[in-house]
């Protein structure tokens, strides 16, 4: 695989994109009563009935969240679907529905089997989940460069990050009330990591002109998969004629645990003994690390700078010269600034968790005390990708066997609408959700906003 910079890095983070989903706790939950894992929002949640679930069915949640959609790459042309780059899409039409940086996240959580009981004066839960996590983050730059050629003289595009993550957990719960007033809870997770990698673009700055150009990159990518290797192959520069060898794409040979760790999740609820119609609720989710057997790194060993007069751009499409064609003739120049050393087993490292915090107020209507109104405020602390999000809701619990909730969010990724119901009759429960309803899809069933959420799952009750 020959890379050509900087366009098969937007290839490649758009395919990120486009196969990934993310997902975290279904928040339109939070305050549904008999909603089966409320204690994975919040560890001091516990539930009226003990339950098993469904073997790989007990909570499926899968999720996307971001500010970059598919409509903002792909557009209509003459009734067909073409990528940005089409001469047919005009520049504002491109630049006007991007932003400064263009995010997108990708997370699966999957319960493989969970139970929970009530023992030991409060509520117990075990389960053993299957996470994964992708987030993309491309400079708007970017676009600019691929879009608009040698109009702008200088691209910074140094905030271009990847990463993924996965792993698996075996969490144990416990909550039980300290007094009329006070609920507390925490659930310990002891970890085994499958996989993470992490490719960033530390420093990235492209300068062009008519007579001159250069380049300056700083990038690094660490991967600790186990089986993994760096395929290289050999470039040949052309002012000196030197060889040397660089990273030309990856070998994955088995794959297993590469890695464990323990993360920890902190709950507590509070129904003041005054004001008997409101509830306070808070937890901290997922304080905790993965240590990795392996850190195979990929880098550009340092600060690479290039400065030619070689070659000269011209606007005009027309010209010999035009930036297109002049494009083409210096990408193995400009490959040689980006092209990444293998740098091999650097040995283990560690990585945090993504930790999350939920804070909630639940008020319930005193004249109908099926029906109550929440408010919550989730936050995910994740480096670059950190993100918040405010929650408002209205939920009914009309009989028995039914509760649900209907919502609006607002946050860093926009408003929109979120619901949920869940029927709990004896001895079954089977719960439908969704954070942020999908909106249109496109052909290939990619929701066109980079922002929509399913929830839902099978336990059995007893």
């Amino acid at each position: 695989m020959k890379l050509n910079f900087p366009k098969h890095i937007f290839v490649a983070m758009l395919g990120l994109y486009t196969a990934t989903a993310t997902a975290q706790n279904t928040q339109s939950g939070y305050f549904v009563d008999d909603y089966t894992y409320r204690f994975q929002m919040n560890p001091a949640i516990g539930n009226s009935h003990n339950f098993v679930s469904m073997p790989g069915l007990g909570n499926v949640n899968v999720a996307m969240d971001g500010n970059l959609g598919i409509n903002n790459v792909l557009f209509d042309v003459n009734g067909r679907t073409s990528l940005f780059l089409n001469p047919g899409v005009s520049v504002e039409q491109v630049m006007d529905g991007l932003h400064d940086s263009n995010r997108v996240g990708a997370d699966v959580k999957l319960s493989v089997l969970s139970s929970g009981f009530k023992a030991w004066g409060g509520y117990n839960t075990v389960s053993v989940n299957a996470r994964v996590g992708a987030d993309v983050r491309i400079p708007k730059a970017l676009f600019s460069l691929l879009k608009e050629g040698v109009q702008n003289s200088t691209y910074d595009i140094s905030n271009v990050r990847a990463r993924a993550t996965s792993y698996a957990e075996i969490a144990l719960g416990h909550s039980h009330d300290i007094s009329p007033e006070w609920r507390v809870g925490a659930t310990l997770k002891f970890l085994v990591g499958i996989g993470d990698m992490d490719a960033r673009f530390h420093d990235a700055r492209l300068t062009l002109g008519t007579d001159d150009w250069s380049i300056v990159a700083d990038a690094d990518m660490h991967a600790s998969v186990k089986g993994l290797s760096y395929k290289t192959d050999i470039y040949t520069d052309k002012t000196d004629g030197k060889e040397r060898r660089y990273v030309s794409g990856i070998d994955v040979d088995g794959f297993g645990p590469n890695g464990f760790g323990l993360g920890l999740d902190l709950g507590a609820i509070y129904k003041p003994a005054a004001l008997p119609a409101w509830e306070f609720s808070a937890s901290v989710l997922d304080l905790g690390f993965v240590s990795w057997g392996y850190d195979m790194v990929a880098s550009t060993n340092g600060v690479k700078t290039f400065n030619t007069s070689r070659y000269t751009f011209s606007a005009s499409e027309n010209d010999p010269n035009s930036f297109s064609d002049e494009w083409d003739k210096v990408s193995d120049d400009i490959s040689a600034i980006y092209q990444l050393d293998d740098m091999g087993d650097l040995g283990s490292r560690t990585t945090s968790l993504a930790a999350t915090v939920n804070v909630g107020a639940k008020f319930t209507l005193p004249v109908y005390k099926p029906l109550s109104f929440g408010l919550l405020n989730t936050t995910r602390i994740n480096g670059d990708f950190s993100w918040t999000d405010f929650r408002l809701s209205a939920n009914i619990a009309p009989c028995r066997i039914f509760s649900g909730s209907v919502n609006m969010t607002a946050g860093t990724f926009g408003v929109g609408f979120g619901w949920m119901a869940n029927l709990h009759v004896t001895g079954f429960n089977l719960f439908l959700g969704m954070d942020r309803t999908l909106g249109r899809l496109a052909k290939q069933g990619v929701p066109l906003s980079s922002n929509g959420q399913v929830n839902m799952g099978i336990n059995f009750l007893f």
